[in-house]
């Protein structure tokens, strides 16, 4: 039983994650990523979890096929359930070294069913099919099924990209249908933007009076995004914040229990194991459930049992007691705690932001003297939060050789609402990851892999801030 609140596996790393809910549980199935030179098929492993908390590792589930077989990489989809309770699972298979009339390696659909409730899975090459006429043969993958109850027909929604137009926005969600699950017929798009380079790993549920669409931006950010609608035949709308996370945490898709939806994805290692090592595909696991906001957008945060999971009060002492008020009109003030903190923890910080202030937030990892950390930055007058860090990449032993003008950890921007008065900020560390959340509405997702270790602090810079409450917490096996 992994104890982690990230899951990664010991012999790799977790790429998509096509979660599946049963009977309570949710079976987290993922792309096991091996880095490794020559490269092995990629599988489906499984994980579950009753509680969000703990996690089992139950090691392949579908195992890829051979170095001359379609599914040589067995890549992501969907899983299904059928009246019969026939479970039906579809999957992109690709093997490098079967290439379509354009060159690239084939992106083919493909399905094998379980009779024993997924605990086996019979695969069926003859229901095999790839991209028609019109789209390319080597982008046709991510199939997501669901059961359009009111057209009476299953659909299937793809990644995929038109054969002609503008090179990088090609990308479209292709639609087919079927009757039984086993014979599918194209039809029209599904989503057709004409905006990006392909929408991967797409995922549309109902909740309430709206319907959502979810998908992966690949293009000139890596992003997971959602749209809104009044029915699944859209149109689809853009709310304000429209991203689930930042770069960091991708291909997220979602699963629903008792009512309540969340989004399962990864958040992305970084080569070298450095904060500035460029992302890398595949990662360790992250949840993060969605609450439906009275105008139907989206929040995201932490799941309840997660937050609850971490109970043991973590001592905390601050060089002033709270209510804490750091004032600065024109400069900088901080707090810094007197204890390093556990390498894993839960923290809440409420903020009381005064009209006018330019900035505050939290350290983590802070030196004593609160010169060296990673920034937690709240910018009422920009709104949004962004990651950074303190002091930037040092090149050289001269001013210019700083990236001092960087204004934050590229990539590691959220937009938010930071209206004067009282804000909260979660976090949950453990190791290299931060997880950050503001209001129950904005996740900020990020690697943290340089300093180690380190105390809390709290800033105000030009303005004007009030930390009313602060909290640390552990798990008690930990």
């Amino acid at each position: 039983m992994n104890r982690s609140v990230f899951f990664k596996p010991a012999d790799g790393w977790v790429g998509d994650l096509i979660p599946f809910e049963k009977d309570g549980e949710f079976w987290l199935f993922y792309l096991h990523e091996v880095r490794a030179d020559p490269k092995p098929g990629t599988s489906w492993n499984l994980v579950t979890t009753k509680d969000l908390t703990q996690f089992e590792d139950q090691g392949v589930s579908l195992q890829h096929g051979s170095e001359t077989d379609l599914d040589f990489n067995a890549y992501t989809g969907s899983v299904v359930v059928d009246a019969d309770g026939i479970h039906h699972l579809f999957y992109t298979g690709q093997n490098p070294r079967n290439l379509g009339p354009d060159g690239a390696p084939l992106q083919l659909v493909m399905q094998a069913t379980s009779t024993d409730g997924m605990q086996t899975w019979v695969k069926h090459p003859e229901l095999t099919f790839g991209a028609p006429d019109g789209y390319e043969s080597g982008d046709w993958r991510d199939p997501f099924v669901f059961l359009d109850e009111a057209a009476g027909q299953w659909r299937m929604l793809l990644a995929a990209r038109h054969s002609a137009g503008p090179e990088r926005r090609r990308g479209v969600i292709a639609q087919c249908v079927s009757d039984d699950l086993l014979t599918w017929q194209h039809t029209e798009p599904f989503w057709d933007p004409r905006r990006y380079i392909t929408h991967e790993c797409p995922d549309v549920f109902a909740w309430g009076d709206w319907w959502y669409m979810v998908y992966s931006e690949f293009s000139e950010s890596f992003t997971t995004r959602y749209r809104m609608a009044k029915s699944p035949d859209g149109p689809w709308t853009v709310p304000n914040l429209d991203s689930v996370d930042g770069r960091a945490f991708y291909a997220s898709k979602t699963a629903e229990r008792d009512g309540r939806r969340f989004f399962f994805g990864w958040i992305a290692s970084k080569e070298g194991n450095a904060d500035d090592g460029p992302w890398q595909w595949a990662g360790t696991m992250s949840v993060l459930e969605a609450r439906q906001n009275t105008d139907g957008t989206l929040g995201f945060g932490f799941a309840d049992e997660l937050v609850d999971s971490f109970w043991d009060d973590v001592p905390v002492s601050l060089n002033k007691e709270l209510p804490a008020r750091l004032e600065a009109p024109d400069g900088y003030a901080a707090t810094i705690s007197d204890e390093v903190l556990p390498a894993q923890f839960y923290a809440t910080a409420v903020l009381d932001i005064e009209p006018g202030t330019t900035e505050c937030g939290l350290l983590l990892r802070s030196s004593q003297d609160g010169d060296q950390s990673y920034v937690l930055r709240l910018e009422p007058k920009r709104g949004r939060m962004v990651f950074d860090r303190w002091p930037r990449k040092v090149t050289g032993d001269a001013q210019w050789h700083v990236s001092g003008d960087v204004p934050f950890e590229i990539e590691l921007e959220r937009a938010c609402d930071l209206a004067p008065g009282e804000h909260t900020l979660e976090l949950i560390v453990e190791g290299d990851l931060c997880v950050a959340v503001l209001d129950r509405q904005v996740a900020l997702s990020t690697r943290i892999y340089d300093l180690p270790a380190g105390r809390i602090g709290v800033f105000t810079g030009e303005g004007s801030a009030t930390l009313t409450d602060l909290q640390i917490r552990k798990r008690t096996d930990n």
